[in-house]
């Protein structure tokens, strides 16, 4: 089974929001009070976290798949529906987030460091939100919106000040034992190494971690061997160490010749060098030779004659035995110095800027576009409000649909549907091609609640107070004076004979 990970395809999902609810408070003496449905509340975001406890992504491994929780539904008497939990996932510090597609979106580094990988839903509004002085009692609500899905590549990027680098069976794993507590498995063959291991060395009083990178070998950058895993993992290291063996048996192989092969494959390899800790190509970086295995008289003898032409090349040399720990305590102490050094120059962390980005002037907010595939013709909508309001109507209530047609034509979707050269029974999708609300056009939308009088309204609900005695004075006064009028009318009819009888003529 793997015990380490650094690479993981992480599928989050965040939580749908509540639906609002609709209801019309209810007690004695006040059988109809008005509407009083809460909303629905929001669901819960999938959250990446730097968490100093977790070294490996092999959780992720095991369960990619990851879900927030949900709001719950609104009740009545204006109560609220319960906001989903955020589910926080805790990484290593060093993980790199991508797309699928290779783009870099977050590096968290440092601890507590996180980035939202799929935002919650958001929970539908109540009839109570809804209502108004023209929409008094509206018979429905609006639905919680459905949470986000998002596919990420993990990668994990080891926080080490040093890596050492080298053929497999170079003594990597040695040295790093013989200058840390760290305890990798040794052995006498290549490949040893299948993961990065970690160690702390102490030095006086500078402390710093070494990483033992997995071997090289010609052609890692391109696939082969174990290299093209593991290399990412000295991306952030501060300086790099040449592990060389003297002592090797294998033929065409010498300090010089390994030391070219190791530095054509980091340069060769195409690093993330725009984000943190990467930013200085591998081939800029200081660079610190190990002759290792001196503790061989072969070995030490060709050591000493391969000093003075890496020498000569600007580099460090360092003889040094992993069997006898000859040569590490400096070996150690130039590490840290140089580490130290690198630490002083290191640039100070940016504070985060908050950058606005204002909506244009002529930016409606939603695109019409004129669609034609097949010998038909349609017009898509596009827009982060069309789509919302859309996923929060409930279809299957007219007034709900009343009310979207209400929203969209304030939001100007009709005028630019006549602009685009739409007509009535023209073909509308709102929302992309794969997942769109598709319906006739009508320029007036006539739904069952028009037929019964304004929409959002109740004849029941309407102000039946009693008339005051002022009221009721001038509603007699204005009977009485109908009377008259009428009396008056037919009195005059009479004397202009409209009433005469011809037969007693």
């Amino acid at each position: 089974m793997a015990t380490f990970v650094d690479r993981v395809v992480l599928h989050a999902t965040g939580g749908d929001g509540g639906h609002g609810c609709a209801s019309i408070h209810r007690e004695k003496f006040k059988p109809l009070a008005g509407p009083d449905g809460g909303n629905g509340g929001n669901g819960g975001s999938v959250i990446l976290r730097v968490d100093p406890q977790v070294t490996t992504l092999l959780e992720f491994h095991h369960l990619p798949h990851r879900r927030a929780s949900s709001g719950t539904q609104g009740m009545g008497d204006h109560r609220a529906g319960a906001t989903g939990e955020d589910l926080v996932l805790g990484v290593p510090d060093g993980t790199v987030v991508k797309t699928p597609d290779g783009e870099v979106v977050a590096d968290l580094v440092g601890v507590g460091a996180e980035y939202v990988v799929a935002s919650g839903g958001r929970g539908g509004l109540g009839n109570a939100a809804l209502a108004s002085p023209r929409r008094k009692a509206p018979g429905f609500a609006l639905l919680g919106e459905p949470g986000e899905s998002a596919d990420v590549v993990l990668e994990l990027k080891t926080i080490a000040d040093v890596a050492l680098v080298g053929y497999p069976s170079a003594g990597k794993s040695s040295l790093v034992a013989a200058i840390s507590a760290a305890r990798p498995k040794i052995a006498d063959y290549p490949f040893t190494t299948l993961v990065p291991n970690l160690g702390v060395v102490q030095a006086g009083d500078a402390r710093y971690t070494v990483a033992d990178v997995p071997g090289l070998i010609p052609g890692a950058s391109e696939g082969r061997g174990l290299g093209l895993e593991f290399l990412r993992h000295v991306e952030r290291c501060a300086v790099l160490v040449h592990v060389l063996d003297c002592a090797t048996l294998e033929p065409g192989r010498d300090p010089l010749s390994d030391l070219d092969v190791i530095e054509s494959e980091l340069a060769a390899y195409a690093g993330d060098l725009e984000i943190e800790g990467g930013r200085v190509p591998l081939t800029e970086r200081p660079r610190v030779v190990v002759l290792n295995k001196i503790d061989v008289p072969e070995a030490r003898d060709l050591a000493e004659l391969v000093r003075p032409e890496l020498e000569a090349r600007g580099l460090r040399v360092f003889e040094v035995s992993t069997a006898s720990h000859e040569g590490l305590r400096p070996l150690t102490f130039a590490l840290a110095q140089i580490v130290e050094t690198a630490r002083r120059e290191a640039p100070a962390p940016e504070a985060t800027r908050v950058v606005l980005r204002p909506r244009a002037v002529d930016d409606a907010g939603f695109t019409v576009t004129r669609r034609e595939a097949g010998g038909e013709v349609w017009f898509q909508v596009r827009g982060e409000k069309p789509e919302r309001w859309v996923r929060q109507t409930d279809f299957n209530n007219d007034e709900a649909v009343g009310y979207l047609a209400d929203r969209l034509a304030r939001l100007g979707v009709e005028e630019r549907l006549f602009a685009a050269g739409a007509v009535a029974g023209d073909e509308v999708r709102i929302g992309p091609e794969t997942n769109s609300v598709v319906f006739d056009w009508e320029p007036t939308l006539v739904t069952g609640a028009e037929l019964l009088g304004a929409r959002g309204t109740d004849l029941r609900l309407e102000d039946h107070s009693r008339p005051t005695r002022g009221e009721k004075r001038a509603e007699f006064k204005e009977r009485m004076d109908a009377k008259a009028a009428a009396r008056a009318e037919l009195r005059s009819e009479r004397e202009h004979g409209v009433w005469t009888d011809p037969d007693a003529d």
